[in-house]
């Protein structure tokens, strides 16, 4: 889809501050389930640590949608998102159970299913994730790093061949 946005997530510059948590959390903290949509995992010694935000991918040919019974769970074109209408879910959690991913969550509380939204447009963890490890930015951005990267050792070998 051209124009469209997804989230781009770069663990390398995760501090595991869990901001991203907290700042969902708010921004759906007037909703039915207030649980952030956003997980972070990881940890590890001082030295080893590596922290991985994880949230819904948004996939093409979602799982989550197909095993849902009451298709509670559709596809949005206009952001180019997946999304869970909690009005029509009735909590079989088959989605969660479905996702690859890990993403789905569950509520007990309330007895619901729960996903990333990516909060219509304007993602809360993006704007406060401080080292900039997730960025909502132009689906095209996602590959251009490997794009320069592959364009670069193509550069040097035909460099290295011509030269």
């Amino acid at each position: 889809m051209i124009g469209s946005k997804s989230l781009s997530i770069n663990p390398l510059k995760c501090n595991g501050c869990m901001e991203c948590e907290t700042a969902c959390s708010m921004k759906h903290a007037r909703e039915k389930c207030s649980q952030p949509r956003i997980q972070v995992i990881g940890g590890g010694q001082l030295s080893h640590r590596f922290f991985l935000p994880t949230t819904c991918q948004h996939c093409t040919n979602p799982l989550c949608m197909a095993a849902c019974p009451k298709g509670a769970i559709h596809h949005d074109p206009q952001l180019d998102r997946v999304v869970l209408d909690d009005t029509l879910c009735v909590g079989c959690r088959m989605c969660v159970s479905a996702c690859p991913t890990g993403a789905m969550g569950f509520d007990p509380v309330i007895g619901l299913a729960y996903k990333c939204d990516l909060c219509d447009g304007d993602p809360a963890c993006a704007r406060a994730c401080q080292p900039k490890a997730i960025e909502y930015v132009d689906s095209y951005q996602l590959h251009q790093p490997r794009m320069m990267e592959s364009a670069s050792k193509i550069f040097h070998v035909i460099r290295s061949q011509v030269g």
